[in-house]
């Protein structure tokens, strides 16, 4: 039911003015929404737009994960050279007419502006049409808006705010984004300044609070599992706290999800398998919210003609699509890729995780019957010695299991092509001329492994994403005991979290794996993350998920995370951390030069 109350909601968009047109720069005039609503599915397609708007093309449906954020937190490597603004995000050096930057800005305020749009949809639905029946529904459909709002909102600050807010009224003053609560009835009320810092995560937080409030209770039937919740909106709200390093409110609002939202860390048998679109994963006990995405008989993912279609995909596959083996047995041989295969994982992330072998080569094939070429008959193997490393690697666990959920390493794992299993090949997409200096492993998380996304679905993805999930809530609460001096309770939580990725079946007791203090030894070997076991788990238990990038800016270690880095591709060239300006995307350039009041710049553009 709510897919097709999602299918709608292209409609209720027009109506709100508000469309999927990534040129459009949302909050820029009246709407005219005559009597529309005039009943309570019509009013939950207004609320639908507000879901629908994250798989956008510049948020979950192509850009966001895979280019702004893999890009600019190192997750991923860039193996395509043809787009400037792209190449600035891995850079971390964005100019304000950055293409990606003004994208998700525009985006960003889309989806509040649908929320406010519903929010004043509803007050007219409840004074004219509304039955005695339906306060309720009503309600938690405020609720949901008010935690949408709150979540584009707190995308919108960690991205584009001046700094982030401290303890003791840190950077209060800092300039944050401009605040809109309602849809703007004429030009000037189009023209909002910069509210400061402290005033942007007060409103989210604000809004949270009134999510909770009105959603509590709320209970979905199967059919609309993916709607907020009273626990959604306390995760964020949590998360918001930590975030501002509120620490005593941090700590009782994620205790409370802890211990009340009915929710537990899935068993690692399910974990490695959860990122992979198996529908018996989704919605599962540790998913506090999450984006559902359908493989859609769309001509072309979310680039597809028929809005209905594209508005319940993502085709953020294409560019993290696995490299394999042509169907000749070879490394870029016919048939070698499920997508655009545009990036890869980068090789530092791979030692971040344990794994320290060297690039792998290949070998002469002693079984090789020559005369033909097929993948049943290689001329050339994967060294045996090699292999037989990568294996010990994997049983042993000196590698932390986590690296094979989120990656493929080539001629170890395997995934199936048109019915055929073949082994995963170095990313196609590294120049041939370089491509010797490169492990070039694939992504796993979110990617298609069971066939070319091309022939599986018109280049539609099928994987959901969790955008908040308990094991992100376990950390966060870990860091908000460690700053208020209750270090075991911290360090347990994240022995939590370690727990499960190494197989333990009961992750609330103590195990072998378990780290010893808060300076224990990691499985990374860079200063950032060696001796900090909060930070390291943060970074491989949520990698390519979309939370590093806002971490390493709040923590302020971009500098030394460009250090651990080094180069960016396709250049090759020393990433130019500037901490005056990479930590802060810029204020687009269109939105400074149609809104009069925006004030000020972010610092070094």
């Amino acid at each position: 039911m709510f897919k097709k109350i999602l299918m709608i909601a292209t409609c209720s968009l027009s109506l709100v003015a508000c469309k999927k047109d990534p040129d459009d720069i949302s909050l820029r005039g009246a709407y005219s929404s005559g009597e529309f609503p005039k009943n309570i599915n019509d009013l939950l397609g207004v609320l639908g737009a507000g879901y629908a708007q994250w798989r956008s093309e510049n948020l979950a449906g192509f850009n966001l994960m895979t280019k702004v954020q893999a890009c600019s937190d190192h997750a991923a490597d860039l193996a395509y050279g043809g787009d400037l603004g792209w190449t600035a995000l891995a850079a971390n050096e964005l100019s304000v007419s950055n293409s990606y930057a003004n994208g998700l800005w525009q985006q960003l305020y889309v989806g509040v502006k649908t929320m406010n749009a519903f929010l004043d949809r509803a007050d007219f639905y409840e004074k004219k049409y509304m039955l005695a029946t339906e306060q309720q529904k009503v309600n938690y459909m405020r609720g949901e808006a008010y935690f949408l709002r709150a979540w584009y909102y707190f995308n919108l600050e960690c991205f584009f705010g001046e700094a982030y807010v401290g303890a003791g009224g840190a950077n209060d003053d800092k300039m944050g984004v401009p605040i809109y609560t309602s849809i703007p009835t004429n030009i000037a009320e189009t023209q909002q300044p910069r509210a400061k810092a402290r005033e942007v995560w007060n409103f989210i937080i604000d809004d949270l609070k009134k999510s909770a409030d009105l959603l509590k209770g709320a209970v979905w039937t199967s059919d609309m599992r993916g709607r907020a919740t009273e626990w959604s909106a306390k995760a964020l709200l949590g998360k918001a706290y930590v975030f501002t390093q509120d620490w005593p409110n941090a700590k009782t609002v994620l205790l409370d999800v802890i211990q009340n939202s009915g929710k537990s860390l899935m068993p690692f048998s399910k974990y490695r398998d959860a990122f992979n679109d198996n529908p018996a994963n989704e919605f599962n006990e540790e998913s506090l919210f999450e984006i559902n995405i359908d493989r859609t008989p769309a001509n072309y993912g979310i680039f597809a003609d028929f809005p209905p279609n594209k508005n319940l995909t993502s085709s953020q596959g294409l560019i993290w699509a696995p490299t394999c083996i042509g169907d000749d047995g070879i490394e870029g041989g016919p048939n070698n890729n499920f997508g655009y295969c545009n990036e890869f994982v980068h090789d530092k992330n791979l030692r971040r995780f344990g794994f320290d072998l060297p690039i792998y080569d290949l070998v002469k094939n002693p079984a090789w019957v020559p005369g033909s070429h097929t993948l049943t008959n290689q001329e050339y193997i994967l060294n045996p010695t090699y292999r037989q490393q990568s294996e010990d690697l994997r049983t042993n666990k000196t590698v932390d299991p986590r690296l094979y959920v989120c990656a493929l390493q080539p001629w170890v794992d395997s995934v199936t092509n048109n019915g055929i299993k073949k082994p995963v090949g170095k990313c196609i997409g590294i120049g041939g001329g370089i491509a010797q200096f490169f492990h070039g492993w694939s992504f796993k998380k979110f990617t298609t492994m069971d066939n070319n996304l091309w022939a599986k679905s018109n280049a539609a993805d099928g994987a959901n994403y969790y955008l908040l999930r308990l094991a992100d809530i376990f950390l966060l609460y870990a860091e908000a005991c460690m700053n208020s001096g209750e270090n075991g309770t911290a360090l347990e939580y994240i022995n939590k979290v370690h727990r499960r990725a190494y197989g333990v079946a009961n992750y609330n007791a103590t195990s072998p794996y378990d780290y010893a203090s808060l300076t224990a030894a990691t499985k990374a070997n860079d200063p950032n993350l060696s001796n900090n076991p909060l930070r390291f788990e943060r970074y491989v238990e949520l990698f390519a998920e979309g939370h590093w990038w806002f971490d390493v800016c709040r923590w302020r270690i971009g500098k030394a995370e460009a250090t651990y880095y080094g180069i960016y591709l396709p250049t090759g060239a020393a990433i130019p951390w500037s901490d005056e300006r990479s930590y802060a995307f810029p204020i687009p350039s269109d939105e400074i030069n149609t809104n009069t009041n925006i004030g000020k710049q972010n610092g070094g553009y």
